[in-house]
């Protein structure tokens, strides 16, 4: 499978392709990563260093793979954080002409906004603009709660309130959809839920709370999610096989007490999770 992956990159930790490329590779996933920023670090820690790329600058990284006459090769486009909402465009621009390339071919929009606790943590204008083009162009899509309820406009208090909200979005245009962090009413406090749905059904996973807050698992998450349900076409399969990878190397971290993703030294994680976690119709 090749996937162009469109994202920020960091060169200390895992958020964003730096996550994502890693994850998709060492599942036998050819990556081609174009980045939207070049940070040293995460932002969550109050100072970085580096620079948010220009929306032509993404453009011509994807014209010149274009170039190569590889597109009609490619099997999916995957982004995630944006820098600024003209980079978004240009991501567009990219997935429309990998499907022109490839008709066959997917886009997973990770609409990264922001999480429960900091709020909205992008530039003014990215919301609108993931929720008016992103959205009703992605094929899968997969937010976190605080995200979900951005863009469909609806809460999700309880889980029949996130089902709709979920469904909300299917009916702007994305076939598949995946929730992550996910607390409901109904999710124990010691827990916590990943919702994903399609045409199939509808299914949840609950796994653990882990005492650790990181940076990058939602960008993990939504690359394998991605790389799961293009290679099995089966949600649930998908969200199972994603949660258990996820928690497996969220809980590496944990015992070693960083809020970096121990991506590389759990990476066994990936490919044969220890701990498996079904999923079940909802």
């Amino acid at each position: 499978m090749n996937l162009l992956s469109i994202q920020s990159h960091v060169a200390y930790g895992h958020v964003g392709n730096s996550a994502a490329v890693f994850a998709l590779q060492r599942l036998g996933c050819e990556v081609w990563p174009v980045h939207t920023v070049q940070f040293s670090n995460h932002p969550g820690y109050g100072q970085w260093r580096g620079s948010v790329f220009e929306a032509a600058h993404v453009g011509e990284v994807v014209r010149g793979i274009a170039e190569r006459g590889v597109l009609a090769r490619c099997d999916g486009v995957l982004s995630g954080y944006l820098g600024a909402a003209e980079i978004g465009a240009a991501i567009l621009d990219a997935v429309a002409l990998t499907k022109a390339a490839n008709p066959q071919a997917r886009y997973c929009c990770d609409p990264v906004i922001g999480d429960a606790g900091p709020g909205e943590y992008v530039r003014v204008g990215i919301a609108d603009f993931l929720r008016e083009r992103m959205l009703p162009a992605a094929d899968v899509i997969t937010p976190n709660q605080f995200e979900l309820e951005r863009l469909s406009g609806k809460g999700s208090a309880t889980l029949t309130l996130a089902l709709a909200a979920a469904e909300s979005l299917r009916g702007r245009g994305p076939r598949a959809v995946l929730v992550t962090s996910l607390h409901t009413a109904e999710t124990p406090r010691d827990a916590v839920d990943m919702l994903a749905c399609d045409a199939g059904g509808r299914f949840l996973v609950r796994t653990p709370l882990l005492p650790v807050a990181v940076n990058g698992a939602g960008d993990a998450a939504a690359a394998l999610f991605f790389f799961h349900y293009l290679r099995a076409g089966d949600v649930a399969a998908a969200l199972a096989r994603t949660a258990s990878s996820i928690f497996g190397i969220v809980r590496r971290t944990a015992q070693a007490g960083t809020r970096e993703l121990l991506l590389i030294e759990a990476q066994e994680e990936l490919v044969a999770p220890s701990q498996i976690f079904r999923s079940e119709p909802v």
